[in-house]
């Protein structure tokens, strides 16, 4: 993998988190995620 394409997925990754970390429990409820799976949703953006 390429230098460019690795920090815009680790920055794709980092988006994720943030933006996942930022929501409450009741919007992660109803979206059905848990926080223990937002580590997993954002590394599938890293990949």
């Amino acid at each position: 993998m390429n230098p460019i394409r690795l920090a815009k997925n680790w920055i794709n990754y980092r988006r994720t988190m943030s933006e996942l970390g930022n929501l409450s429990q009741q919007t992660l409820n109803d979206i059905g995620i848990t926080r223990y799976e937002i580590r997993n949703i954002a590394s599938r953006s890293f990949r």
